[in-house]
């Protein structure tokens, strides 16, 4: 999370991270890295749907709004290329813009090398949105930017997009993110590597509001069942982010080497 952070800092004007009830050191390093960035915010939320809350003031705004979760490393190199292609006026005439991705499956920090399933063809990771392209968007019950009710202005639409993965290769792409979805991401999940990745939210039943929902939460909780098992596998992540050939690429751009 601290390296998914630092690489999207210089990027950000403002970053806004949503701690959702985390029970591991999440919330001992936000408040480390709080010292290091002040434009970094933290709010701790209970449910996932509020996070969406934290940004849907933004509707209607000349704001590019960059969804990062925690096992999303971006190359920071690219982004400052993107920022200025941003601040000179390109994208602005879609509503999202997607990033080349490469969904690991297995990586050597100390070498660099990184092995996985690159989007496309994979679904690629969620990237990049023009809040200036809609006029609202709330009623979201699920997560940031999942869902809910948007309304568009006109020239606009959900269809209104690029995927700048397929219009450059890996190598060359100016947007690129390293999705560590097959890996541990906290101190709580026992393995290195995670076969099918961690459930999403909505396997795990996080998004139901109801009696039922927040007995399997407080269940996983006691349980500990936020360490992500070969039970627990996403069967959603191995089949969107499993397409194509494997391969293996140099990630020294992802990574902070000092």
């Amino acid at each position: 999370m601290r390296q998914a952070l630092l690489n999207v800092a210089h990027f950000c004007d403002r970053i806004l991270v949503a701690d959702h009830m985390s029970t591991d050191r999440t919330p001992e390093i936000l408040r480390e890295l709080a010292h290091e960035l002040d434009h970094l915010g933290v709010k701790r939320i209970a449910h996932s749907s509020e996070s969406h809350s934290m940004i849907e003031g933004f509707a209607g705004s000349d704001t590019w709004v960059l969804a990062v979760d925690g096992d999303e490393l971006y190359d920071p190199d690219g982004l400052a290329r993107l920022r200025r292609d941003l601040e000179g006026g390109a994208h602005r005439e879609v509503f999202r813009v997607r990033p080349a991705g490469l969904h690991c499956e297995e990586l050597d920090e100390e070498s660099a090398i990184a092995t996985g399933y690159l989007s496309p063809p994979s679904r690629p990771p969620v990237g990049l949105l023009n809040f200036a392209a809609i006029e609202s968007w709330t009623d979201v019950r699920s997560e940031r930017l999942h869902g809910g009710d948007i309304r568009f202005r006109r020239g606009f639409d959900a269809d209104s997009w690029r995927h700048l993965g397929m219009e450059h290769g890996w190598a060359d792409c100016p947007f690129r993110d390293l999705h560590v979805c097959f890996l541990r991401r906290s101190s709580s999940e026992s393995s290195v590597t995670l076969p099918n990745g961690r459930p999403n939210l909505a396997e795990t039943g996080a998004f139901r509001r109801d009696a039922r929902g927040s007995l399997e939460r407080l269940a996983r909780r006691v349980l500990g069942r936020s360490t992500s098992r070969v039970g627990d596998a996403s069967e959603w992540k191995a089949e969107k982010y499993r397409r194509g050939e494997r391969v293996t690429v140099d990630v020294s751009a992802f990574l902070d080497r000092r």
